[in-house]
C-alpha cells in the first residue's frame, strides 16, 4: 500500500460502492472496490481498514481495502487481484509461471473477450485469467465464487477456445484471506460454473489457487493451495 491504512469498524454496505466506517467518534462513508455479494464478510461492527487519498477529483476521501471477519484478514479490492498476480509473475513467486519471456497486462482474445495476462516463454504463449476470492465458510477452505456468475462461465468457455488455437492457459484463484489450506468451487452457489469449471479443466486449462500475505502494509502472493473437487 502506498499510505499507511486506517482501521475502523463496519456498519454498513450500501448501493454496492458504498460502505459506512466508524473512525473513532467520526462516520465516514468509503469507496467499496468491490461490486460482488462479498458474502459472509458484511457483518456490522466488523474490523476494516480504508486507503485515505487526497485525490480533489475523487469525491470519497477513502477506499476499502481489507476486512477482519471470522478472526482472518481479507482483502476484499477487486482491482489489487491483477496488480498482486503481476508482481507474483514478475517476480517468480507462481511456481507454474516462472521465469517468463513477456508478461503483457489486459490482452485481447477476441472482440469479446481480453485476459488478464499475456504471458510469453521460449515462443510459447499462454493467456491467464485472475478470480478474485474472498469466501470461505469453513476455517480453512476458500471458494469460489460467492455468487453466481455469467461472467465467469464466459471466460471458462474463452479459456478452452484457447486452447484450440494453440495458448496454453491458466485461471488463477488469488486467494486473499489468511489462513486458508485448500480452495473449491462453491457447486452450491452456482452449479453451471461448476460445470463448467469441470469441462475446462477436462479441456486442458489449468487451475491454480495461491494464497495471499496480507497485512495492513502490503499484499502479496505466498503460498499455494491443495484444490479440491468434490
Amino acid at each position: 500500500f502506498t499510505k499507511a491504512l486506517i482501521k475502523g469498524k463496519l456498519i454498513k454496505r450500501y448501493k454496492r460502492f458504498f460502505t459506512d466506517v466508524k473512525l473513532g467518534k467520526e462516520i465516514v462513508t468509503a469507496h467499496c472496490p468491490n461490486t460482488g455479494s462479498m458474502k459472509g464478510l458484511l457483518d456490522e461492527d466488523n474490523e476494516v481498514y480504508l486507503l485515505p487519498n487526497n485525490d480533489p477529483k475523487r469525491k470519497l476521501k477513502y477506499g476499502l481495502e481489507i476486512i477482519k471477519s471470522r478472526k482472518n484478514l481479507v482483502g476484499v479490492n477487486t482491482h489489487m487481484a491483477n496488480r498482486i498476480v503481476e508482481h507474483g509473475l514478475q517476480n517468480n513467486l507462481i511456481n507454474e509461471l516462472k521465469k517468463n519471456d513477456n508478461i503483457k497486462p489486459e490482452v485481447f482474445f477476441n472482440k469479446e473477450t481480453r485476459f488478464d495476462f499475456l504471458l510469453e516463454k521460449k515462443g510459447q504463449k499462454s493467456f491467464v485469467e485472475v478470480k478474485n476470492v474472498t469466501l470461505f465458510r469453513n476455517k480453512d477452505t476458500a471458494e469460489f465464487p460467492d455468487a453466481p456468475t455469467a461472467r465467469g462461465i464466459k471466460h471458462l468457455l474463452t479459456l478452452i477456445d484457447a486452447i484450440k488455437k494453440s495458448y496454453k492457459t491458466y485461471l488463477i484463484f488469488l486467494v486473499q484471506i489468511q489462513n486458508m489450506k485448500y480452495f473449491k468451487i462453491a457447486k452450491d452457489i452456482d452449479e453451471e460454473y461448476y460445470n463448467a469449471y469441470l469441462k475446462a479443466k477436462k479441456a486442458g486449462v489449468n487451475f491454480l489457487a495461491y494464497r495471499c500475505d496480507i497485512s495492513s502494509k502490503k499484499i502479496f502472493i505466498d503460498k499455494k493451495l491443495k484444490i479440491i473437487d468434490d
